[in-house]
């Protein structure tokens, strides 16, 4: 069983994915770019990473930045990452 997932994503999908892993006793993290700090998806998160600018081409869609927060994260070895999102179908992903 996973101990903590990022979930790399904003809005009601997040808050889902969140408040099921709570109740599964799961820890949660939260990305969010400047436009996001006071989202509700960063306000249920047990952590959130910030990861740019409010441009989703600045933040949000830049991989990097989403594998530095799981690297940035206080449990690195049992972070997983789940994406809902319009990446998942990507070449690049």
């Amino acid at each position: 069983m996973f101990k903590k997932i990022l979930v790399a994503n904003r809005g009601e999908i997040a808050c889902r994915v969140f408040r099921t892993a709570k109740a599964m006793g799961i820890g949660t993290v939260a990305v969010y770019s400047d436009a996001d700090r006071d989202a509700l998806h960063v306000i249920m998160a047990d952590e959130a990473v910030n990861i740019g600018p409010a441009a989703s081409s600045e933040s949000y869609l830049v991989i990097e930045k989403i594998i530095d927060a799981c690297r940035g994260s206080s449990s690195k070895n049992s972070l997983r990452r789940v994406n809902c999102g319009r990446r998942k179908n990507s070449w690049q992903y």
